[in-house]
């Protein structure tokens, strides 16, 4: 591989984005990051930089403006691939705000294929969901599963973009979509992490946040799903191995002939855990006490989904490698660190 290798992330001082950043330049890429920090913060390239000892290029900026990011392409350059994280990405929002997600999540990945083509940079990781399967027919789902109806506004988003995608690829581009189930944790060594602004949307932050008394108390939406303890089931993945996957596709594309492809992979462990059982194993983990209440059902859920992640095993050579403890520990280990709490 050439270590020489310019990578640009757009959103990569999110969540997801800064993780794998860490992982681009430990297997020897230079990440260049685009972002807006609209979602983010910019703490979290402080860690990059701390964990890994390299500073990182970055570009302030929106992904839907195509001047901002045609700049950033001529500047940085020469760009080989690029990974695109940059979205808005909470399902209750979405519902709220459906306009801003159609706006922000289509526009932004339409402005970056035409940018792309004009630089001739033609390998795209992108950042999906498994929200694009809507309610799933058979559990575990893969790959092949058909689409249906999305439960979200921010599912819906992600099932055009899949479909901007398939009828782009045939121009020239080379495309790994990455179906994330639900990434959680931290880096293991606390210096990089979930950083919501606000309330947090997701549910192990919102866990955190209550086990270090920022919140009063948990919600558990819905009690009366069709699963064994009435809460929603979902496919926990350490957000650190969701990070090494894109490494492991980045290096799929490169050794891929041809100057044409589209391929889609879950990322997951294959493991339906509920809400209820992960607060359980928090407590368990942590030592910590968790206040909790059960609440109404909240709109834009599935009722349970989980991984078949046979395809990603197989051509991508991945697997977790984190447990769904060790995503719990890290993430609490992170929230004690940026609260400075001593438990």
């Amino acid at each position: 591989m050439d270590s020489t290798k310019k990578i640009l992330v757009t959103g990569g001082a999110g969540y997801i984005g800064s993780h794998t950043v860490v992982e681009l330049i430990n297997a020897g890429y230079e990440p260049v990051i685009v972002d807006n920090f609209s979602r983010s913060d910019k703490t979290l390239t402080e860690g990059i930089e701390k964990i890994t000892g390299q500073r990182v290029k970055l570009f302030e900026g929106d992904c839907c403006d195509k001047t901002f990011l045609a700049q950033v392409f001529k500047s940085a350059g020469p760009i080989s691939s690029v990974l695109h994280f940059a979205a808005y990405k909470s399902v209750g929002e979405s519902v709220e705000k459906p306009l801003d997600y159609y706006r922000n999540n289509l526009g932004s990945l339409v402005t970056l294929l035409e940018v792309m083509q004009e630089y001739k940079v033609h390998d795209l990781i992108f950042s999906s969901s498994c929200t694009v399967y809507g309610q799933p027919d058979q559990i575990p789902v893969n790959e092949s599963a058909p689409f249906k109806r999305a439960e979200s506004p921010y599912g819906a988003t992600k099932q055009v973009c899949e479909r901007i995608l398939e009828d782009a690829y045939s121009t020239g581009f080379r495309i790994v979509s990455l179906r994330y189930f639900n990434p959680v944790g931290a880096h293991p060594t606390a210096l990089l992490g979930e950083l919501p602004i606000g309330t947090p949307n997701n549910l192990v932050p919102y866990i955190t946040q209550t086990a270090a008394g920022i919140r009063e108390k948990l919600t558990v939406f819905g009690s009366d799903y069709d699963t064994p303890d009435g809460s929603c089931i979902r496919d926990f993945i350490h957000v650190v191995d969701v990070a090494k996957a894109h490494v492991k596709a980045m290096e799929f594309l490169s050794s891929g002939s041809g100057s044409n492809m589209f391929e889609v992979f879950n990322l997951g462990t294959g493991i339906g855990v509920s809400v209820l059982q992960l607060i359980d194993k928090f407590i368990k983990v942590t030592g910590v006490k968790l206040p909790f209440v059960i609440g109404a059902r909240r709109s834009g859920d599935v009722e349970k989904v989980y991984a078949d992640p046979a395809k990603v095993n197989d051509q991508l050579k991945w697997k977790t490698v984190y447990s769904l403890e060790d995503s719990l520990l890290h993430a609490w280990q992170w929230e004690k660190k940026i609260r400075n709490l001593v438990v």
